[in-house]
């Protein structure tokens, strides 16, 4: 995940921060020197984001707060929180409008990189607040931190049954319909077995019997014929059709 700039070059923090920085953002941690708190975190992911937005909240020795994109202040963290509590409530209204597996399955594509951010963040606001214990503020954010992820496992849980039990139901009336299929086929075959020794025999021996239309002009008879043959074939479809819905 390759980041543009990944300190600002006005802020004046330890140099170890930078040093301890590559080229990409990397995991989501947390940095302490001489007093000063670097938390690097990721913005919250997109259902087909591979790559990471890395975002850096710094702490100074003060109690004073700057960020990189999100304004200066403890708001900055809280900022943070909040694109995540609304990533997580927009796969709820998501998970409520869903009627199909494809809808849950979207859901929890949505849901799964967010509760795997979710996570990391909530261990390192828990390490920033082992580090700081004087700082208030990071207690209510590692709270905050964890209720986000709360809401997310929950979330992934219930999305995830409703997708079981549709998967479950999908299978059933998939069963079924073979089971209608399969009962179609016999009763067709059961058909044939009757029809096929006169069919064979009459086809071997070329019975012809007199039946009075060989007077008749054509094409009336062949005309008669295939209405004869189409309405029996549709009574007989209607038949099976009727049978195989029982």
């Amino acid at each position: 995940m390759e980041t543009k700039c990944l300190l600002p070059r006005v802020w004046d923090l330890p140099q170890v921060f930078r040093d301890r920085l590559g080229s990409r953002v990397g995991r989501q941690r947390m940095m302490v020197a001489d007093g000063h708190l670097l938390l690097v975190l990721h913005a919250p992911p997109g259902a087909d984001q591979t790559e990471r937005l890395g975002r850096f909240l710094w702490r100074k020795p003060d109690g004073t707060w700057m960020s990189n994109d999100l304004g200066n202040g403890p708001q900055a963290v809280g900022k943070h929180l909040d694109q995540f509590a609304k990533a997580v409530q927009d796969c709820d209204v998501q998970e409520e409008q869903a009627t199909s597996v494809e809808d849950y399955f979207a859901v929890l594509e949505h849901l799964a990189p967010a509760l795997r951010s979710a996570k990391n963040l909530h261990a390192v606001l828990q390490e920033a607040r082992q580090a700081c214990p004087e700082d208030r503020d990071l207690i209510n954010f590692r709270d905050r931190a964890y209720e986000i992820e709360r809401t997310a496992e929950l979330l992934q849980t219930e999305t995830k049954r409703s997708w079981d039990l549709l998967m479950a139901k999908k299978a059933d009336d998939q069963a079924e319909a073979g089971r209608r299929m399969a009962a179609s086929a016999h009763r067709l075959n059961l058909l044939a077995a009757f029809f096929f020794p006169i069919a064979t025999l009459s086809g071997i021996l070329g019975v012809n019997l007199a039946h009075g239309l060989e007077t008749v002009s054509p094409p009336q008879p062949f005309l008669a014929f295939v209405a004869i043959g189409l309405i029996s074939g549709l009574i007989l479809m209607a038949f099976v059709a009727a049978a195989n819905r029982k």
